[in-house]
């Protein structure tokens, strides 16, 4: 090539936001200009998962060098309730913003979905204005949610959302997804080229650092050492389904349970929560935190969980697990069966599986783990050695460098991620 390889990212999520996608878009961003990629990314300010700007408002554009990447910002509506028409709006006004903004020439351009009518608006710039192959990275599949969460299912909102989906997985030059079932769903149900898609698997974000000083972590929380602690780490919102953790530290009120269940995170579930698990002093809220405090807590645990309310079985997959199986704690997944969840965890050998919506088995996975500590210990090291070996962040991007280099040079052969 003439000039330097220089690849454009579009999408809605990126640092300092510290859960969710954030991590995987900037991290991809990030490690790519370390490789010698120029890379642009158009996003918008942080304000997710509270879903608000910082305090003080954010400008209308901002331009700023981050980790050797040109991060273009741009302000959108952000909706009252993250949710339906609002939700929809929110993104449609990020896909606008971001069209608005001068593309350049890259080699290739990457949209990540969601959001997916953002990234529907910044293909359709791409295709007519920018004319460069596009790659589309799936994290969730709109199409599957509206159905599990059963919200417009068989109505007009449905087909419209899932048309959308269907003409941007199908118009793009590559589709990116973040695992094997996802690959299924896409080219089964939503008719996309089987060799026009590639599995790389979400890595774990979270560096090895040294151990955790847990009594001090756990006595800047108020965590007493005689508590089993069980954290859920990340959003609070409907596909959560988090009412099940408050019916389950009612049982172990009740009961007077050790066990002790904490929501870290926001969202916009948090204050229907909050009023939940008023008087209910076995379950416990903390904000969002910095990378080095989120750390600390989640390794000051001692169980981490994943719940999912009833019916979520192949949306997503929980982003949260690459970072728990990096602490070495064993794992609880309140899911449906035959989840994504429930397969990835099983797989790994890293913890309880219970089903959703079942808060008393939910409490009896922890004291089951609360009673074994040689079992919870297993689970834990299983794991750690799973995220080693599965889900290391080389395999991960050496194969998206590898796709974008052959889209750039005009082949479109795919390869599938060495840590499937």
């Amino acid at each position: 090539m003439n000039r330097p390889f220089s690849v454009l990212l579009v999408g809605l999520n990126f640092r300092p936001e510290s859960t969710g996608i954030a991590p995987y878009t900037s991290g991809l961003a990030a490690e790519l200009a370390r490789r010698g990629v120029r890379v642009r990314a158009i996003s918008s300010f942080p304000h997710y998962p509270q879903w608000r700007f910082p305090d003080g408002g954010v400008p209308s554009k901002s331009i700023t060098s981050e980790a050797g990447v040109t991060v273009v910002r741009r302000r959108h509506r952000l909706p009252r309730r993250p949710g339906g028409l609002s939700r929809a709006l929110s993104e449609l006004s990020f896909g606008v913003a971001a069209a608005a903004t001068r593309f350049g020439r890259p080699h290739v351009v990457v949209l990540v979905s969601p959001a997916l009518l953002s990234s529907a608006v910044a293909l359709l710039k791409a295709r007519l204005v920018t004319r460069r192959p596009v790659v589309f990275w799936v994290q969730d599949l709109y199409t599957l949610g509206l159905q599990e969460l059963g919200a417009g299912s068989a109505t007009l909102a449905e087909r419209a959302i899932g048309a959308v989906e269907r003409w941007c997985l199908r118009s793009a030059d590559a589709v990116v997804v973040i695992h094997e079932r996802f690959r299924n769903t896409v080219v089964d149900t939503l008719g996309v080229d089987p060799d026009a898609v590639t599995v790389v698997r979400n890595w774990s974000h979270l560096e090895d650092t040294e151990p955790v000083d847990r009594d001090a972590a756990r006595a800047e929380q108020g965590w007493d050492r005689s508590d089993f602690v069980v954290l859920h780490a990340g959003n609070m919102g409907v596909k959560q389904g988090l009412e099940n953790v408050v019916q389950a530290a009612q049982l172990a009120t009740s009961n007077g349970s050790t066990v002790r269940f904490v929501l870290l995170g926001d969202g916009n579930q948090r204050e229907h929560l909050a009023a939940l698990s008023a008087g209910v002093p076995a379950v416990s809220m903390v904000g969002s935190l910095p990378d080095d405090k989120f750390r600390n807590a989640i390794g000051a645990a001692d169980a981490l969980l994943v719940n999912e309310r009833r019916g979520v079985a192949g949306m997503a997959v929980p982003s949260k697990l690459t970072s728990y199986f990096s602490t070495g704690l064993p794992v609880i997944a309140a899911t449906d069966p035959g989840s994504v969840t429930e397969s990835e965890v099983l797989l790994a050998d890293a913890g309880l599986v219970v089903p959703a919506g079942d808060p008393q088995a939910l409490l009896e996975a922890a004291e089951s783990l609360a009673s074994d500590a040689e079992l919870a210990a297993k689970f834990g090291e299983n794991g750690r050695r799973y995220r080693a070996t599965r889900l290391t962040p080389r395999a991960s991007f050496d194969t998206f460098t590898q796709l974008l280099q052959e889209l750039a040079a005009g082949r479109g052969d795919t390869r599938e991620s060495g840590n499937v």
